[in-house]
Parts: C-alpha cells; structure tokens; sequence
C-alpha cells in the first residue's frame, strides 16, 4: 500500500506565517519529480510548533491542492492519545490517504502502553495508519515483537517508517511481519540497504530537494538495475549525510534557501544552519551540480 518515496515536507514560513505559496510550489515540484506521496505535518513540516490550527489548515490545504495526484498521508502523532485521536480523525475527514504516527515522545510509554496508543488511534478511524519509529527523538523504541501484536488489534496499521538506524531491527521486522506491513526507511541514509533486505522505500528529507532522483534510486533497483542503483545512491549519499549535519529540518531548509525556492526560516527552539555548516552543505550542493 506504501511503497517508493513518500516527501516528508517541510513547512515554509515567512515573518513567523506559514508560507502557503511557497506550499504550493514545493508541492508541485513534489508531483512533477514523481514521488509516491507526501507527507505533511511530520518532523521534517516542524508540526511541534505549529498551531493545531495551523496543522489542520496545512494539512488540508495540502489534500486541496494536491487533489489525489499523489498520496497525502498527514502527521497525527502526540504524545497524548487523545490528541493524535482527533488530529487523525481531522485528517481523514479532510480526505488524507492515511496518518503518519509517531512514537509518543517525552512519556516514555511501555512496549504495552505503545500497543495500547496505536490501537486506540487506528481503531478510531478508517484509513490507513503508518507507524513511525524513531527512539532518537521519542525516547522510546516499538520492538518488532510488539509490533506483531498491534497488528492482530489494528488491522489498518499497515506500514512503519523506520528510524531507529538498527537495520537488524528493520530486518527482524520484516522477518515477523512479512506483507502484512510496508516498511520504509525513515532515513534517507539507508534506503539502498533496506531496499535490499525487503523495505519499500523511504520517507524522504533529501526529496525535498531532489524528488526525481530519490525515486529513481528505487526504480532502477526494483528494475535489477542495481549497479545503476548503487551508483546514484552513492552519489546522493554525501547529501543525504549533509541534510543531518544539524537537527532535521535545519539543513534542507537552508538547501532550499541557497537554492532560492523559499525562506529558511524556522521557529523557536530551531535555529539557523550555523556558518560552517552551511559551507559544508554549499560544497556538497555544487559537488552534486546544483548552480548557487
């Protein structure tokens, strides 16, 4: 149900608004580069500091203006249940294609508390629901083993984003769940390896920027044009890297500044790419043929 390459957008602003035209244009350089879906409101769209006004508008805008061109699977998660509850349930009535749910962050929740959260998410409404696993930032890890568990309580789970960064974990969870789930990498980092042992495709910060080129890494592969494959990767790898030089989305909202789509701007506690950084994230752009 979720595979390729799924953009998780960031969110323009400018002079502390969201930037709904330039919205519009990453939007549709998004549809135009080929991607699978987009996903807004995630980390990457900087959803724990927006408004929940905010976050309905932009996911609705989004739905509006992509018009089932592409997938729209909205940010929903919390760390309270109640409140990634009614984010999905604004989500599906906005007509999303699914939720992106993250681990329930600061809390620290059980492996059972986990189960007990996505069951109660998923089973209030009817869409799809993709998982997101991502202990960096949430304190927590959902193990495979408990994963299998949620799946027997909530049918319509049916894809993870992975990040932990334990590609033995990611194949642990294919191991146990087999079709039942479509695992994608949560990091554009190990895309090639996790397309190699059974993932999907990826959640990606670097399609951003070069939608068309992400895709392509997993056309040629699942066309057994790995060489081909490899090649690409390797050559968006140092990209890839440069997107985490600082806290996600810190870099690719400087790239996209250098590359004058929109603003670079961001809100409190995130600030700006510091100077050196940027002049790693300048070098890495050029290498790859980008004109500044």
């Amino acid at each position: 149900m979720f595979e390729g390459v799924y953009t998780a957008m960031i969110t323009p602003f400018k002079n502390d608004e969201v930037d709904y035209d330039s919205l519009d244009k990453i939007i549709e350089s998004q549809i135009k580069g080929g991607v699978d879906g987009i996903v807004p409101m995630g980390t990457t769209g900087e959803s724990p500091t927006v408004s929940h006004e905010e976050h309905r508008n932009i996911v609705k805008y989004v739905v509006e203006k992509v018009n089932k061109r592409v997938k729209v699977v909205a940010g929903a998660g919390s760390n309270s249940t109640k409140e990634a509850v009614n984010l999905s349930i604004a989500a599906q009535e906005y007509g999303v294609d699914g939720v992106l749910l993250v681990n329930p962050y600061y809390n620290k929740p059980t492996q059972e508390g986990l189960i007990s959260h996505f069951e109660m998410i998923a089973n209030s409404i009817d869409i799809p629901v993709m998982l997101y696993n991502i202990p960096g930032r949430s304190g927590v890890n959902f193990l495979p083993e408990n994963v299998v568990k949620l799946l027997d309580k909530a049918p319509n789970v049916k894809a993870m984003k992975e990040a932990s960064g334990d590609i033995s974990q990611m194949m642990r969870l294919i191991e146990l769940c087999g079709d039942r789930i479509d695992i994608l990498s949560g990091d554009d980092n190990l895309l090639l390896p996790l397309l190699a042992v059974g993932g999907k495709g990826v959640v990606s910060v670097l399609s951003n920027l070069f939608p068309a080129d992400v895709k392509k890494v997993i056309n040629l592969f699942n066309s057994g044009e790995v060489k081909k494959s490899q090649e690409l990767f390797y050559k968006l790898l140092p990209l890839g890297r440069s997107m985490f030089l600082e806290t996600n989305p810190i870099p690719v909202k400087a790239a996209f500044k250098l590359m004058g789509i929109c603003e670079s701007e961001m809100r409190l506690p995130m600030k700006q790419l510091s100077n050196d950084n940027l002049e790693i994230l300048k070098t890495e752009l050029v290498k790859y043929g980008v004109t500044l």
